[in-house]
């Protein structure tokens, strides 16, 4: 921290040179020659009481063991007083015995009459008045421990050692945090880009590969089939240098993130599947496709018709094959085609192999897997429940703290985009707003007469919050100045707001409306509301019939919105013209939980029938992968009591969530978090990671990637909410 405070002392000196205030920059030289506190060095505060031990001066000494426990010490938990105290009795013994074994028996004198009204009434200090008439104290046995080198330097570490570790926890403004935080940006950003380049190589030729046996698919809009979130002006730079870097693979980076973009994940199989081969040639935007917002009566009134109908009148698969084979027949002529085939086929084989390599012993730091690991099931066990305990650690558990102002089971736990605010809601509709950086620390506290069903931050600004009510109603809520902003009815007959999405512009969101029936498939509404004017825009046509919609998100620009729903189908809506874009049946039962990946060519959901499934959304209704999770991933929940007392909750929050770069997933557990990773093969999933420290069934989860190390949130039916702080390791 010293450091860091001098570092932060120059900025500020130069920034006043600067701006020309040379006499704030006098008094601040002044004030920094005369800080009592040493800049934060707790080298410098241990030689400047060295000093006035050796100089006999016990006034000083008094003075400046006042300062510090005025400045630092008060501001301790009671049971730190103890320690403080016995640190001040060491002193005051060092300085005495000091006196003795320099010879000035006038000072030790000076000490024990000065000191006495102070020192008589504490039992530790009763003996010590016989010490100046001792003729040979270094050779009392009750005394001869303190004459010794082991003393004072036992004595001279422990206070520099307590010093430190206070000086560590003590809440540090902003300002000197800015440095190490710009240095880290720097790298960082450094380091994306140079991964970013060798990603898109990769996705060049993988898209120069599929040229010759090009399948005919449904198709997406031109602006939607381009998801690479990078614009058209990089693709052609990276098409232009494809030859530079052609077979790396861009090391995972748990800290290589960019505040406003997200980035397409590492994994190049995963990236290539699915997209389209004139995908580099077409723009983010078709501007042709743009149309203006319908007004509600217009959007009722229109009949939007799922594009999954027209996928079954498409051609069957024995017609495509007379395609297929002229396709390969062209590429096997081509010698252009049959290199970049070969060197496809050593690229999967590389990235086949064991990720442990002699590069990585060298790279990354071997360290003990955390103490949770221990006590989870055996490896045997553990692969049965999804894949087994891989030998690579990916992740270091660096903490769990417990957030526990909850007294009832959690249904919503969610971080805001800047990752610095949580909220969280429980059955009893009770609302809590809090920070964990860097003090775990409640910022308000939200009352609800009304029942509550959902949960969702704004994004711009990130302070609002959307509260979805059971009697047909959304709030809008100022967390910092702590009142409700708007109070929006939504639809008497469908009053229960099962889920609220805000666009990434932060101008819209929308609202899932259901009636109060919860037999058979129930009767729901999709809603889209201005957040600006306050107003519904329109309204979304469900096709086959009018369903509940559980659960809803957008892609990263607002373009796509997907939904699941009560009768088991995901539903794909292009924002752009207001209408569904596919629609496919995705499980036996509801969908609880369905998100974008983070290349967002494919969709991940969970349902009611235990599955973990990825979709490709550029093939309706096509599996990338299928994984059944244990119950106590997927709900419903059971929390068993006494007498044979059982409460059952239905999922209603994040089910799962992924690491700042789309490799690993963290879901719901009896116990804790799980993490896995997420595989091309079978099982889909593998697991590298329990979080444990719950003990009562986790229902909802998120993972906050936009601070320093990522931290994952658990939240349980007992209203305890963990926070796991992990660092990921290089590979």
């Amino acid at each position: 921290m010293g450091s860091t405070v001098e570092r932060t002392d120059e900025h500020v000196r130069e920034y006043l040179i600067y701006r020309g205030f040379t006499n704030t920059l006098k008094h601040l030289d002044s004030e920094i020659k005369a800080d009592k506190e040493k800049g934060f060095r707790v080298d410098k505060i241990i030689d400047q009481l060295q000093q006035f031990v050796q100089s006999f001066d016990l006034f000083g000494l008094k003075e400046y063991w006042l300062y510090l426990d005025r400045r630092l010490f008060c501001r301790l938990e009671d049971v730190y007083k103890s320690t403080v105290n016995k640190l001040r009795t060491s002193l005051y013994r060092y300085y005495v015995i000091n006196t003795i074994q320099k010879g000035n028996l006038e000072k030790t004198q000076e000490f024990f009459q000065k000191q006495a009204l102070e020192l008589q009434s504490q039992a530790e200090w009763r003996d010590w008045f016989i010490l100046p008439f001792i003729p040979a104290p270094e050779q009392n046995p009750a005394f001869s421990p303190y004459f010794s080198r082991q003393w004072a330097d036992t004595f001279l570490v422990s206070l520099h050692n307590f010093l430190s570790v206070l000086f560590q926890c003590m809440p540090q403004p902003v300002l000197l945090s800015f440095d190490a935080e710009v240095q880290k940006m720097t790298i960082l950003t450094e380091e994306n880009e140079q991964l970013r380049q060798q990603l898109f190589a990769l996705q060049t030729e993988s898209r120069d590969q599929r040229d010759g046996d090009e399948m005919v698919h449904h198709k997406l809009p031109a602006y939607v089939q381009n998801m690479d979130r990078l614009g058209d002006t990089e693709l052609d730079l990276v098409s232009s240098q494809r030859a530079v870097s052609a077979a790396t693979t861009p090391s995972r980076n748990f800290f290589s993130f960019l505040p406003q973009t997200r980035r397409t994940p590492g994994k190049p199989n995963q990236v290539s599947t699915g997209s389209s081969p004139n995908q580099a040639a077409v723009g983010r935007k078709d501007p042709t496709t743009n149309q203006p917002a319908k007004s509600k009566d217009a959007a009722q009134s229109k009949d939007v018709k799922p594009l999954s109908n027209q996928l079954s009148t498409s051609e069957p698969a024995s017609s495509q094959q007379p395609t297929n084979q002229s396709a390969n027949q062209s590429a096997n002529q081509n010698p252009r085609h049959k290199r970049i085939q070969d060197h496809e086929k050593e690229r999967k084989e590389l990235f086949s192999k064991p990720p442990q390599t002699p590069e990585r012993k060298v790279e990354s730091l071997e360290v003990e897997p955390p103490s949770e690991l221990p006590s989870e099931p055996p490896e045997s066990s553990a692969a049965a429940e999804g894949g087994g305990l891989s030998a690579e650690q990916p992740f270091i558990k660096l903490s769990q703290e417990e957030y526990g102002e909850h007294h009832s089971s959690i249904m919503h736990c969610r971080v805001d985009c800047s990752g610095r605010r949580v909220a969280s809601l429980d059955v009893d509709g009770v609302i809590k707003v809090w920070s964990f950086n860097p003090i775990m620390q409640t910022k308000a506290t939200i009352m609800s007469k009304s029942p509550l069903l959902s949960l969702e931050w704004a994004t711009k600004p990130d302070r609002l919050l959307l509260l979805g009510s059971g009697v047909g109603t959304v709030r809008l809520y100022d967390t910092d100045a702590k009142k409700n902003l708007y109070e929006m009815n939504i639809d008497e007959t469908h009053p229960r707001i099962l889920s609220l999405a805000c666009s990434p512009s932060g101008s819209s969101f929308v609202c899932s409306a259901a009636a109060l029936s919860r037999s058979g498939n129930v009767s729901g509404q999709l809603l889209l509301w201005d957040t600006k004017t306050v107003k519904q825009q329109l309204q979304f046509s469900l096709e086959p019939e009018p369903v509940a919609i559980n659960c809803t998100a957008f892609n990263h620009n607002g373009n796509l919105l997907v939904t699941g729903a009560a009768d088991g189908m995901i539903r794909l809506f292009d924002m752009q013209r207001y209408e569904s874009a596919m629609s496919w049946r995705a499980h036996d039962g509801e969908v609880y939980s369905v998100e974008f990946s983070y290349d967002e060519n494919t969709v991940f959901s969970i349902g009611e029938d235990g599955k973990f499934i990825q979709w490709n959304i550029h093939r309706c209704g096509v599996k990338q992968s299928d994984q059944i999770l244990p119950q106590d991933a997927t709900g419903p929940f059971v929390l068993s009591g006494y007498s044979g007392y059982k409460q059952v909750q239905v999922p209603r929050g994040r089910l799962f969530a992924f690491d700042s770069e789309g490799q690993h997933v963290l879901t719901c557990s009896s116990s804790g978090g799980l993490i896995y990773r997420l595989t091309n093969g079978e099982p889909a999933l593998d697991r590298v990671l329990s979080l444990g420290g719950h003990k009562a069934p986790v229902v909802t989860v998120d993972w906050c990637s936009a601070v320093d190390c990522g931290t994952c949130l658990t939240a349980s039916m007992d209203g305890k909410i963990k926070l796991s702080t992990l660092l990921a390791q290089k590979s």
